[in-house]
């Protein structure tokens, strides 16, 4: 049965009976607003939007793997300020004859991220339209410490990563070729996987600068560099090529370095630190910051775009 059968208040209702709701819930969908807690004082939020088309096809992603990939990058937002995510708001924009049974997987997809970290899917809107669009809205708590922003790097800072880089773009290369494996980076596209607790473990672990990678290495840190008045400096020998991704991009003819380096949608976190801190668990040294201006790949600038740009 299609939406436009259920109706509005129909699969409201069916989306709301599927979700779960943690401890920082204390009242969930049914009425104007939900009630979340704030325990801090200070409420991380962040906002981000999935267009059909442009974010996702329904050939390459199930329902259920666009709600976890619609969940992660804005939860990676919330992380990436060293906050703790606690809720997510979710408005979904749908043509009259989207399989109802679609937006319930979309839903089980959402509730079943937001619950991978402890928070929940507490409301949102709907809406008819002629183009499928998921916006999610995030919110999260400090826990009593100062937020990681952009614009905290120093000379001298140790540049570290936590997470994973370029198996999303090898999987997005990977079906956009038309091919469904190797089976590894395409469910690494449709769902990543994003080091969530590695953001608030830096913020106490004295993190200047953070940022989650969702648009691509290389691009992320340029908007630490210019927020923070600094150059930063890759190592390319700090990465590693997977092996099924080199023989994917020996296959594609790509040179993996640039799904690495400048693919986007892993939502791997980098932050620097000051020099001589002890990373915490799961992160690793990747480069440095240093004085100047723009990101180089071992001080060199990089030939070709660093990143995704949606206007271009």
């Amino acid at each position: 049965m299609s939406v436009t059968g259920v109706g509005e208040f129909g699969l409201i209702g069916r989306v709301t009976a599927r979700l779960s709701y943690g401890p920082t819930c204390l009242l969930g969908p049914g009425d104007d607003a939900a009630l979340v807690t704030a325990p801090d004082g200070r409420v991380a939020a962040s906002t981000d939007v999935l267009v059909e088309g442009r974010h996702f096809r329904r050939d390459w992603s199930s329902a259920r793997d666009v709600g976890h990939r619609a969940a992660a990058a804005n939860l990676a937002d919330i992380a990436a300020m060293g906050a703790a995510p606690t809720a997510l708001l979710v408005a979904l924009c749908a043509p009259p004859d989207l399989p109802a049974s679609w937006a319930e997987e979309l839903a089980d997809g959402l509730g079943a991220e937001a619950a991978s970290i402890g928070a929940s899917v507490v409301g949102g809107d709907m809406s008819a339209s002629p183009t499928l669009t998921v916006a999610v809205t995030a919110l999260g708590d400090l826990a009593g410490r100062a937020p990681v922003l952009r614009s905290g790097a120093r000379p001298g800072d140790v540049l570290a990563l936590s997470g994973r880089t370029g198996w999303a773009a090898a999987g997005y290369t990977v079906l956009s070729r038309g091919f469904r494996t190797p089976k590894l980076l395409v469910e690494a596209y449709r769902r990543p996987q994003v080091p969530y607790r590695a953001g608030p473990e830096a913020a106490a672990a004295g993190a200047t600068s953070m940022i989650d990678v969702s648009d691509g290495l290389l691009a992320d840190l340029g908007h630490v560099a210019r927020a923070s008045g600094v150059a930063v400096d890759v190592r390319r020998d700090a990465f590693e090529v997977p092996r099924q991704m080199g023989d994917a991009a020996q296959a594609l003819g790509v040179d993996p370095y640039t799904w690495i380096l400048t693919g986007g949608d892993d939502h791997a976190l980098a932050a620097t630190f000051p020099a001589g801190t002890e990373l915490p668990p799961g992160w690793r040294p990747v480069g440095a910051v240093t004085d100047g201006e723009g990101v180089t790949v071992d001080g060199r600038a990089w030939d070709g775009p660093a990143g995704w740009d949606h206007f271009r």
